[in-house]
């Protein structure tokens, strides 16, 4: 009798013992579900390149930010050190959208330098959410040397691959410097303008131009 209590109450505290752990493994799985749920990095970035658009890098604020993903801007800083971090982000993001991803998309069909250029004016002239963007780290720039100095790289690896198209289509230096910088104009500009075209169309007279620049 004795030996059956001792093996009853060993029992019961070894159930209790297993009844306390049961919260640590619940906070695991609460603490895996909250990892699942995070808001992914590259929210952060969409709203933040939306928000770049619409009101320069001084509308890039964490606060607001975290108010329009729908989370707490305590979720900011798994993804991100400070709001510096996120504004550097916010332009290599820039920088793959109006250069590395157009050129890539270019490239990716290939086809001769004639080719490439009319596709490669197809995408410039499609789109204005990119071109939106652009403006804003544009305007950005003028107030800060280290975007203005990213910028002026960017422009030069634009003028350089039109160059390297006009090159290849048989237009001597001289030529091709003037027709890449009418084309990197057409490129950056065309958005911006408001004009109207009398009878024709805005994307005709895109048409047109881009048939010009081809030579």
């Amino acid at each position: 009798m004795v030996g059956d209590g001792a093996t009853l109450e060993g029992g019961r505290a070894a159930g209790r013992r297993v009844a306390r752990r049961r919260p640590e493994g619940g906070a695991e799985r609460k603490g895996e579900a909250m990892a699942v749920t995070r808001t992914p990095r590259g929210r952060w970035v969409e709203e933040g390149l939306r928000a770049l658009a619409a009101g320069g890098p001084d509308a890039v604020r964490i606060e607001p930010l975290a108010q329009a993903l729908g989370v707490t801007k305590g979720g900011f800083y798994w993804h991100f050190a400070d709001r510096q971090a996120l504004l550097d982000e916010l332009l290599d993001a820039w920088e793959r959208a109006n250069l590395e991803d157009v050129i890539e998309r270019v490239e990716s069909d290939g086809g001769d330098a004639r080719t490439r250029l009319r596709r490669l004016f197809a995408l410039a002239f499609s789109g204005t959410g990119p071109l939106r963007t652009d403006l804003a780290v544009r305007d950005w720039a003028r107030r800060d040397e280290a975007v203005a100095e990213r910028v002026r790289r960017v422009d030069n690896r634009r003028m350089a691959y039109l160059r390297g198209l006009y090159g290849a289509i048989g237009a001597d230096p001289a030529d091709a410097e003037a027709r890449s910088l009418l084309a990197l104009s057409l490129w950056i500009g065309s958005h911006f303008v408001v004009a109207d075209h009398g009878e024709r169309s805005r994307a005709e007279v895109l048409e047109r131009a881009a048939r010009l620049m081809e030579g």
